[in-house]
């Protein structure tokens, strides 16, 4: 095991004793939703998973610790302080367990750290992606590359629609990465069901999903899987209303400069002002219906195991 690395006794057992474990992300509870939504939909989301007959393990860095599972005053703590907590990806691991500080971890930070630990299967809410005019900026996020490397399922609800979803789409194509649809043959768009660009595969079942990435990671191929799972369509944003949300939003953080790392909670943020909050309720809904599949599909892949 990682020297570095800390798994909560809770996880531990589940995973020596091949029981069904769950991976979750932190940088939505500092950057993804304010306080208190953040805190009490992570404590949510992890009652849903062990509700459905799984185990959570939410991924975090604390004091220079990497963390595959939380307690609640962990979970707590990171909620409160917000974007005070470093956004971590990749290139930050090094420096923040250096040197004993905090971090919320992204897609890629959390599937890597899953991996370290033994876990298979992660919920989130959207992916990073290839951000529009990328032809110029080159601000791909570094989700994607991991995605081809690291030998995690990563079960979302699409790519975040403020992203260029075609380019991603090929993006992910290049590096080997199946796109499968859970239930649909279209890419959803976070906020909403559909984009307009169609998925590699679809497949109607956890159990489906789990044969193939059980087959995947039998045939020795590197990289990971991606699940996109469409918000309930009770919660699925008008389009016209979430993309002219978005173009107002890019237009702001380009008028004020912003970029890296700091584009994605901007835009976010200013996402939800624009909707009246419409955005953050779609965002807690799609989280916890991911959550539910990727609970459902780890059981069943604990099964092929």
């Amino acid at each position: 095991m990682n020297k570095y690395l800390d798994i909560a006794p809770e996880v531990k057992e589940a995973l020596e004793n091949n029981r069904p474990v769950v991976a979750l992300e932190s940088t939505i509870i500092s950057h993804g939703m304010p306080y208190p939504q953040n805190v009490q939909t992570a404590l949510a989301v992890e009652e849903l998973i062990r509700e459905a007959g799984a185990v959570p393990a939410t991924i975090a860095i604390i004091g220079g610790r990497l963390k595959a599972g939380l307690t609640a005053d962990e979970i707590e703590y990171l909620g409160k302080e917000g974007q005070n907590v470093a956004k971590t990806s990749r290139r930050d691991l090094p420096v923040l367990v250096a040197l004993g500080r905090d971090g919320a971890t992204t897609v890629a930070t959390t599937m890597m750290i899953a991996h370290m630990a033994g876990i298979s299967v992660f919920a989130t809410g959207g992916i990073g992606g290839v951000h529009r005019g990328a032809e110029t900026t080159m601000d791909i996020s570094a989700d994607l590359e991991e995605m081809a490397q690291t030998p995690v399922m990563v079960v979302c609800a699409g790519a975040k629609s403020i992203l260029d979803l075609g380019l991603t789409l090929e993006y992910l194509e290049t590096k080997g990465v199946p796109v499968i649809g859970y239930g649909t043959d279209e890419l959803p768009a976070f906020y909403t069901r559909t984009s307009g660009f169609g998925v590699d595969y679809q497949l109607d079942s956890p159990e489906d999903i789990a044969k193939v990435f059980h087959a995947r990671q039998e045939l020795g191929l590197s990289g990971g899987m991606l699940v996109t799972n469409p918000v309930p369509e009770e919660y699925s944003m008008d389009p016209a209303v979430i993309n002219t949300a978005i173009d107002q939003a890019v237009a702001e953080a380009e008028q004020q400069g912003i970029h890296g790392k700091k584009v994605t909670p901007f835009l976010l943020a200013r996402i939800k002002e624009i909707t009246g909050g419409d955005s953050l309720e779609s965002n807690i809904a799609l989280v916890r219906n991911n959550a539910l599949l990727a609970a459902k599909t780890a059981i069943e892949l604990s099964k092929l195991k």
